[in-house]
């Protein structure tokens, strides 16, 4: 997994209008969870924006919508100031406003009708998955293997507790047999995690808490699973292997 910006706080202006790729917009989301600041900002930035202008009914160019977000990549806002006494109320946040401002403002005269097109208002915003919350979270690591000609990955967040597994290309289990998933402890004992779905490709949020876990693991199993392993794992995932 590709290692975010050590301050998750400056894609605040970018995610305010919807310009960060699909990984770092789960990233930042799990981050809103626990960033009150954050939030706080990213609300403020939007209406901000919207205020610029009076939005009329209005439809515009179709290659309006990519000229605006190949421009908003580039933007990043300042990073805050750093406290050197009594800080006034939002100084350093209006700072960071100035950039998503200017890029609002140029919405309206591309338009030229009046109207601002504001991004984030095209979808209805989307609610992550408990299993992306893990992927996204900003302490996530992850273990990739190649398991009976799959790609797999385990990806693990402590701070949550859980872990996730990704499997594409995942041949189907023997007639009368399943894939179940184990979360391993410090000593070796496999703890039941829960059983693959049938089909080629999977995203599974294994049971039980992942936190203390040394890794994961998968075996066969009779339909309906076990509650201790009665095979080989056909594959560990060791969390000492895993990064960020």
């Amino acid at each position: 997994m590709n290692a975010m910006s050590n301050d998750i706080h400056l894609l605040s202006g970018a995610y305010a209008v919807d310009a960060l790729d699909d990984l770092e917009r789960a990233r930042f989301e799990a981050h809103l969870d626990i960033c009150h600041d954050c939030r706080v900002e990213v609300a403020g930035l939007r209406e901000a924006a919207s205020t610029l202008t009076d939005a009329t009914t209005a439809i515009p160019p179709a290659e309006l919508r990519e000229r605006v977000l190949a421009g908003i990549a580039t933007v990043r806002p300042l990073p805050p100031l750093a406290p050197t006494g009594p800080r006034a109320p939002g100084r350093a946040s209006r700072r960071r406003w100035f950039p998503v401002l200017a890029v609002a403002a140029a919405l309206a005269l591309i338009a030229g009708l009046g109207a601002v097109w504001q991004p984030w208002q095209d979808e209805p915003e989307r609610v992550l998955t408990a299993a992306e919350r893990v992927i996204g979270a900003p302490d996530a690591e992850s273990v990739s293997l190649e398991v009976s000609g799959a790609d797999a990955t385990v990806y693990r967040s402590k701070s949550r507790g859980q872990a996730v597994l990704v499997a594409t290309g995942m041949p189907p289990a023997p007639d009368d047999k399943v894939y179940e998933l184990w979360l391993r402890d410090e000593s070796g004992h496999l703890e039941p995690a829960g059983l693959m779905p049938e089909g080629s490709d999977h995203t599974v949020l294994l049971k039980g808490n992942a936190a203390d876990s040394t890794g994961v693991g998968i075996t066969i199993e009779p339909v309906g699973g076990s509650k201790v392993p009665t095979s080989s794992p056909i594959a560990v995932f060791d969390f000492a292997e895993a990064t960020a």
